[in-house]
């Protein structure tokens, strides 16, 4: 079985559970050859991800990371420099957050707090992620973050969160120019609806995969194994000249009018 990411090394943020696309990833780029290192967001999921990373040797590295914290990402990254004896070659941002209220009802009745939060913990997270993690990809490397379609149309209830996303495909283009003279490739995967813990607290959430899998032009929707592949097409040479994009993998419901 070919093994793309035969000897590379690599740093997951985001697992919460079994269901979330960056286990499905993580899962992938395990598959494929990868070493991993993982994240976790306080004591509430510590727990889900010490046993799923189990799966993958009891030397794979975890550590707590607040990604709204500079001292926790400069802690984290020398702690996975130390695993990874200083290097690095792949980084998945699959982060975000918005308060639940500010997912419910119109837009407009945002709050300022809640704005900013979602834009901090959504967006600006992947911009102090690349900066931690480019002193570890000297010899190149590849960062992926997770979007969504709502970051391109308005999308019920998704609010403050399709702001957010917007935020971070723009963040995407802008790191990858600057990055990109060190070989370091950054690009977003705008994946269709998947039923995940951050999903589950969008209102209406069941209502929205069903419109989606009659709309998408595959007529279903997309898998998080499906999302894990094209993961490791990003991170592999295959992926070599693609930088600033945002691959959909949602079953082709973005092209649809």
């Amino acid at each position: 079985m070919s093994k793309p990411l035969e000897g590379k090394t690599g740093f997951v943020f985001g697992v919460a559970n079994k269901r979330s696309i960056a286990w499905g990833i993580a899962q992938a780029w395990h598959e494929a050859g990868a070493r991993l290192a993982f994240t976790y967001q306080g004591d509430r999921l510590k727990g889900n991800v010490e046993q799923l990373a189990a799966e993958f040797g009891d030397d794979t590295l975890i550590t707590e990371c607040d990604v709204s914290k500079d001292g926790d990402i400069d802690r984290v990254f020398a702690e996975v420099g130390d695993q990874f004896n200083g290097k690095l070659d792949m980084l998945l941002h699959s982060v975000a957050f918005a308060p639940r209220e500010s997912l419910e009802g119109r837009f407009v009745n945002t709050t300022r707090e809640a704005f900013a939060t979602a834009l901090d913990i959504s967006a600006y997270s992947l911009v102090a992620l690349a900066r931690g993690a480019e002193p570890l990809m000297a010899a190149g490397g590849s960062i992926t973050g997770m979007s969504y379609y709502g970051a391109e149309k308005v999308v019920p209830h998704y609010n403050v969160m399709g702001v957010a996303k917007a935020a971070l495909e723009a963040s995407t283009r802008y790191l990858a120019a600057d990055l990109g003279e060190k070989k370091i490739r950054v690009n977003c995967i705008s994946a269709g609806p998947v039923n995940t813990l951050a999903a589950r607290g969008i209102a209406g959430f069941t209502k929205l995969m069903s419109h989606h899998a009659s709309y998408a032009p595959l007529k279903r929707n997309v898998t998080a194994e499906e999302l894990g592949q094209t993961g490791v097409f990003l991170a592999s040479d295959g992926g070599a000249a693609i930088t600033g994009q945002v691959i959909y993998v949602d079953c082709g419901y973005q092209i649809m009018g």
